[in-house]
């Protein structure tokens, strides 16, 4: 059936018009997905400093739920008065390390994947229907578009460039055609995900899917990293690299920081009197 001009220019219009609509709703999913933080953390002269800084970051970003695991018996107020303090929600839960898990964060992160699974209407609430988790630690330095042109686009696996980490000055995928081959890592470059923690985020989808944690298996296989994600069922195939166009001076939006630990002099212990109690002058620190 042939056209005519009139109507074969209104066709195009409806054909463009159509095109627009679902490219914009795509878009429209996209920035609406909730982005899902999960943080470990531990009691240190300097944690309440590094959570405030990740604080002042993350209440900037939309749609996100921060995750916070406190690596002890009971939740500690001065944390959880920083969570508050962003307007985010949030949730804050206790689980001490238990034994045998061989690094710090593994099992924290462990219990936040079984709260997820078990609570994921609640963290998405009745305005998302999708969502993607992203591990951050609480002494990294975080770039906010990290969250908001990386980790929001992700729809199964994004990686990206980790500063600072794994003694170099920076770890990266090697990106060939849109594709990850290989990756730019001085660390054990053979594994199957040679990335960071702070350089990977992984859709919620690929979550509720399986059943994959931090496990106490992955001890032996030299990389948490690379044993969840193989746990999850993904290959390097499912991988979406951001952030590695061009040919140099690239941005990195997140970076491997630590806060050094002030050198303050402790009181010498008495043989007849206990070392008197830190002096912070009625303010909270935590010694």
């Amino acid at each position: 059936m042939r056209l005519r001009n009139g109507n074969h220019g209104m066709f195009i219009f409806l054909v463009i018009c159509f095109a627009i609509i679902a490219l914009s709703s795509l878009k429209a999913r996209r920035s609406d997905q909730m982005i899902i933080v999960v943080t470990p953390t531990y009691k240190r002269l300097t944690r309440i400093a590094d959570m405030l800084r990740m604080a002042n970051t993350l209440s900037h970003v939309k749609n996100l739920h921060w995750i916070v695991i406190e690596d002890g018996e009971k939740k500690v107020p001065a944390v959880e008065r920083i969570l508050k303090r962003t307007k985010l929600p949030y949730t804050y839960l206790p689980y001490k390390t238990i034994e045998g898990f061989p690094r710090r964060g593994w099992y924290q992160r462990t219990m936040a994947l079984k709260f997820i699974r078990s609570n994921t209407s609640q963290i998405l609430g009745k305005e998302h229907k999708e969502g993607v988790v992203y591990f951050g630690d609480d002494d990294n330095s975080y770039d906010i578009r990290l969250f908001t042109e990386y980790i929001r686009n992700v729809k199964t696996l994004g990686i990206w460039a980790v500063g600072l980490v794994g003694g170099g000055y920076v770890e990266a995928p090697k990106v060939v055609n849109g594709t990850v081959p290989e990756f730019n890592v001085g660390y054990f470059p053979s594994r199957t995900f040679a990335v960071d923690m702070a350089g990977f985020a992984v859709n919620l989808r690929v979550i509720m899917n399986s059943t994959a944690v931090f496990g106490l298996h992955c001890k032996e296989r030299d990389s948490p990293e690379t044993c969840l994600l193989e746990d999850m069922g993904l290959d390097r195939k499912d991988i979406e690299p951001f952030g590695w166009e061009g040919e140099k001076d690239r941005e990195i939006f997140v970076w491997h920081t630590k806060t050094s630990t002030p050198n303050i002099p402790k009181a010498e212990k008495n043989a007849t009197k206990p070392a008197p109690p830190p002096e912070t002058y009625g303010y909270f620190v935590e010694v």
